[in-house]
Order: C-alpha cells, then sequence, then structure tokens
C-alpha cells in the first residue's frame, strides 16, 4: 500500500488498537507533509484517544487541536526509525502549531517498544 494513502492511513489505525491505553493522550491533529512527489503536499488528519490512532482521513479536520508539518522525506526517515521524533522537532524539522502540550503529550507513545514495533511492521508493508 502507498505510504499516506487512506489505506495506508486505515492500516495504520488498525495496528495501534493493540497498544496499551495512555489516558489523557489523547488530541485531533493535523498533519501536513510537504514536498511531497508528484502533489506538492499531502494532508491528514487523526483522532488520538487515550494513545491510539481512533480514525485517519485524508483532508483537513476544522476541528483539530494543533498541526504537526514536516517534509515528506523526513516523515519517511521517521517513520523508518531514522529520525527521531523529538530530535526532529527540537531542530525544527517538525513544526507544531496550536495546542502544542496537547500534541506534547503524544510524543512519550513515540518512544515505547510498542510504538516501535507498530511502525517496524508498517514499513513493512508501505510501498514509498
Amino acid at each position: 500500500m502507498k505510504y499516506a494513502s487512506q489505506e495506508w492511513l486505515n492500516r495504520q489505525a488498525e495496528l495501534q488498537q493493540a497498544f496499551a491505553p495512555r489516558p489523557g493522550a489523547s488530541a485531533r491533529v493535523q498533519y501536513r507533509l510537504t514536498q511531497a512527489p508528484e502533489v506538492g503536499e499531502i494532508r491528514y488528519y487523526a483522532d488520538v484517544q487515550d494513545g491510539r490512532v481512533v480514525t485517519q482521513t485524508l483532508g483537513d479536520d476544522p476541528a483539530a487541536d494543533g498541526t504537526m508539518s514536516s517534509s515528506y522525506s523526513d516523515s519517511i526517515a521517521m517513520l523508518r526509525g531514522e529520525l527521531a521524533p523529538t530530535a526532529a522537532f527540537m531542530e525544527g524539522r517538525v513544526k507544531v502549531t496550536g495546542d502544542v502540550a496537547k500534541l506534547g503529550a503524544l510524543m512519550p507513545i513515540t518512544q515505547t517498544a510498542e510504538y516501535k514495533r507498530h511502525y517496524a511492521q508498517l514499513v513493512e508493508e508501505t510501498e514509498f
């Protein structure tokens, strides 16, 4: 399945249902991937409840708590584990706007073993 397609977003949400609940780690997040091949920009949003993506959909969410933006290539590097999300944020390669504290509460999830296993499996299934 193609990276950042609706099929890919659905698969990611499906895999995250196995995550242990993390009460309070909830937010509606708008994502912007810039410099994407052929299309320029990919926009999608996720509803994260207690540390798990409940739904993800291509497009814009006017009710999003905030937006996370990165280049398409940096997003792939993070997905593959070649770029740590926290390092990307600190280096300005990931930009966060809106309720930064609420979105920041989701960051510790990216350091968990289950998150890393989930993304390793997703990478195996993804066509970049």
